[in-house]
């Protein structure tokens, strides 16, 4: 497989984040309720985030079917150990959280054909309650205990926005306009920054001026998530995602070009601006955190590398700034009863390069060795403070199999599955019935010549997309076929396994 020539940036504009250690009361309280119930009913909030098209919506509900069916899961070990004897889903335990629509995804996956389910648009949330046989004889003789695990699920681009809360509007506006300069975002931000660039921060407050500046603002993030590859670090993330809040003044405010030193007046636009970024930051990024994200135990972050490598050395460079924005917006560590004063820290991180199944297994472990290198600096940041650390590459649903084809007397891996309609490949458009045995080339076996390689095409192949395997109703027996997946296990196994040893 080759890959264009190109540097990996290593060195990226330094990001300010905020020191997130201080909770309010009603989120210490929260903390504290969760400590002390865990003596009775252990519970564990696993928040699932990553960057839009990166595959939450499949892995949690993957996670779940695997779960309350009893997968093919040979390295989770409670389940290859047949100590779990139930998983099952309980009411939702946060009545202000939307739920996790786990039977409208399944019945997207079961339908015929199957269609992947809708993406993350919001934060929602699902409790499976696990009963399982402990290791060790004196647990067991205590009675057969339950972990309730409550699954978070949130866009990685809410995460992006904690950065915020450490900024002022003049460095978030600096900020925002040094990104939509760079290369990456030309094309995208060109008709946003030729709007701009005639607005006199001085000039009189007007709602009118206000909307139709958001609303370019708003097209140009739109455009730069939906270029080739997308872009990672784009903030605010309600702009791309609104929800509820969609027409609301918190969401009608964009930066503006301001010299160094300016002085905003009362009255002026600018400060109309100045005070809308920080109602957002006061009524929407501030409550994420104290009411969702400060009460997480574990978190898995997936990646998309393959589309960042395919786009060249700004993608990858841009996805780095993310992933290392991410991490700085956690409190890794371990967790005790001391840590409710400051507030929960997470003490289990999975990096996971999603998208295994459009490579022959030859080189997922090389796809994971990518993210590691990608993720360094983040990764030693996480570590020195305690927590535990882990990168892998996995398919949560597989969408493909592996196969041989004969080509000029030699006999090429290659992965087969059906592309969805309208793909394209060498002039050829699927019609989404048809299967397709595809040859997708092989990674580099050492990641820091992907990394120096990065930006020349990856070839097609790697990004058809293809209908997810169909997932299977329960036979006469009752019996439910498990799903493929790659790793799916290991990262089951790192997430939940020593809670139920």
């Amino acid at each position: 497989m080759s890959l264009t020539r190109g540097d990996l940036v290593h060195e990226v504009s330094p990001l300010r984040f905020p020191d997130l250690s201080s909770l309010s009361g009603e989120a210490l309280l929260q903390s504290a309720s969760a400590y002390f119930s865990d003596a009775f009913t252990p519970n564990l909030r696993l928040g699932v985030t990553g960057l839009s098209r990166s595959g939450k919506t499949v892995f949690i509900t993957a996670l779940i079917r695997n779960l309350v069916t009893g997968g093919r899961l040979p390295f989770f070990e409670a389940m290859a150990e047949r100590r779990i004897t139930a998983a099952h889903l309980q009411p939702q335990p946060d009545d202000a959280v939307p739920r996790f629509d786990y039977e409208a995804h399944i019945a997207a996956l079961s339908s015929a054909p199957p269609n992947w389910p809708d993406g993350t648009r919001h934060i929602s949330e699902l409790r499976v309650s696990i009963d399982f046989a402990p290791e060790t004889a004196l647990r067991r003789a205590i009675g057969v205990p339950r972990l309730n695990v409550d699954i978070v699920d949130y866009p990685g681009e809410w995460l992006i926005d904690l950065g915020m809360l450490d900024q002022n509007y003049a460095a978030w506006s600096a900020e925002a306009m040094h990104l939509a300069r760079e290369p990456l975002r030309a094309a995208a931000a060109a008709p946003w920054l030729a709007h701009v660039t005639g607005i006199d921060a001085s000039r009189a407050e007007d709602e009118q001026t206000a909307i139709t500046g958001a609303r370019s603002f708003t097209a140009y993030l739109h455009a730069a998530r939906g270029s080739r590859g997308g872009t990672s670090t784009l903030s605010p993330g309600r702009f791309l995602m609104p929800g509820d809040l969609s027409g609301s003044p918190l969401l009608t405010f964009f930066p503006l070009d301001l010299a160094s030193g300016t002085t905003l007046k009362r009255g002026s636009l600018g400060a109309m601006m100045e005070r809308r970024f920080e109602s957002y930051k006061s009524h929407v990024v501030r409550p994420f955190f104290r009411d969702h994200f400060s009460r997480l135990d574990r978190q898995i972050v997936l990646v998309d590398v393959l589309a960042a490598l395919n786009e060249g050395p700004a993608a990858v460079a841009d996805l780095q700034r993310a992933l290392e924005a991410a991490l700085r917006a956690f409190r890794p560590g371990a967790n005790s009863f001391l840590s409710l004063l400051m507030g929960r820290r997470i003490d289990k991180l999975l990096f996971a390069a999603t998208k295994a199944d459009h490579l022959h297994h030859t080189s997922h472990d090389r796809l994971e060795g990518i993210l590691r290198l990608i993720t360094d600096r983040a990764i030693a940041r996480a570590t020195t403070a305690g927590a535990d650390v882990g990168v892998m590459a996995l398919a949560a649903l597989r969408a493909t199999r592996e196969a041989e084809v004969k080509h000029g007397g030699e006999r090429l891996p290659c992965i087969a599955g059906t592309p969805l309609p309208g793909e394209r490949i060498d002039g050829r458009t699927f019609d989404g019935i048809k299967e397709a045995a595809i040859f997708p080339g092989d990674l580099p076996a050492d990641p820091r010549i992907a990394l120096e390689q990065v930006g020349q095409t990856l070839g097609d192949a790697a990004f058809v997309r293809f209908r997810p395997a169909r997932v299977q109703p329960a036979g006469a027996t009752g019996e439910t076929p498990p799903l493929p997946h790659i790793r799916l296990d290991r990262a089951m196994q790192f997430l939940l396994g020593d809670r139920l040893a």
